[in-house]
């Protein structure tokens, strides 16, 4: 999936366009999404799947795959929230949360009312922040997003690490892949006990390829003349596109005005 994702971010139909409208485009939305109401939180989840997957020419199969990411999340934090318990002897102070409950001896577990609120509140919100995230890390490629950084003033050695977090990201994800198809290939799944050992193995191994694969990259720099910052060629030009411009600026500012006419009548 990540070597998917990063072929179609120099692959998607918005690439042309200038990384720096399209993260304040995501940075804006973001923000609005934060404070939104849910109605407009839903909005802005459709708003950029038609972005991603119209205009960027995203597959619907890719995208979906990525939103079962935060749907997993939010599936796993409903329990936490939802269900509750408390002793008999103090069930009086929480009788106006409870919507419905069970007795256990002398405990009480019952479903929240303001826990089953909040998941429902939840759950729109988090789609629609992730929304923004997966349309920055779909359709702006790493290295642009650290020239922005570079630009703004970010400090070079964050910038420096997020580089060989992103480059160590993928050499990580390779190498367990490897060692994974390895060991599957010599039953090392075949029961529990096996399992058990084959993960000790792959934590081992990759904390030693790890390192190992640092080590290489530090020779490889030192070779290369490093003196303590990574440079990065930016050869690409950019043009802005007006339509898109102007299609976004409406659709923000319709979602904005939104927002204010919810809070304004207290709905």
């Amino acid at each position: 999936m990540h070597h998917q994702i990063d072929s179609l971010v120099y692959q998607n139909r918005l690439r042309s366009l200038p990384p720096e409208h399209k993260l304040i485009f995501a940075i804006a939305l973001f923000c609005l999404s934060y404070v939104a109401p849910i109605g407009v939180q839903i909005l802005v989840t459709v708003w950029l799947g038609i972005w991603i997957v119209g205009y960027a020419r995203i597959p619907i199969k890719i995208y979906g795959e990525l939103l079962l990411i935060p749907l997993s999340f939010w599936l796993v934090s409903v329990p936490a929230l939802v269900i509750s318990g408390v002793g008999l002897e103090d069930i009086s102070l929480v009788q106006a949360d409870i919507w419905q409950g069970i007795k256990i001896g002398s405990f009480y577990l019952y479903f929240s009312q303001q826990g089953i609120d909040q998941a429902r509140e939840l759950f729109p919100r988090a789609i629609a922040l992730t929304s923004c995230l997966y349309f920055v890390l779909i359709t702006i490629p790493f290295a642009d997003i650290l020239r922005i950084l570079k630009s703004c003033g970010c400090p070079t050695i964050i910038i420096e690490l997020l580089a060989l977090m992103y480059r160590f990201i993928f050499v990580l994800t390779a190498t367990a892949n490897e060692i994974l198809t390895a060991q599957s290939a010599r039953m090392g799944y075949g029961n529990w006990r096996l399992e058990m050992r084959s993960l000790a193995l792959i934590a081992s191994q990759l904390l030693r390829r790890s390192l190992e694969n640092y080590r290489q990259i530090s020779m490889g720099l030192e070779s290369r003349g490093f003196r303590g910052e990574l440079r990065f060629w930016h050869g690409r030009r950019y043009q802005a596109n007006w339509r898109y411009i102007m299609e976004a600026l409406a659709g923000y500012l319709l979602l904005l005005v939104g927002t204010g006419w919810h809070y304004a009548h207290g709905i």
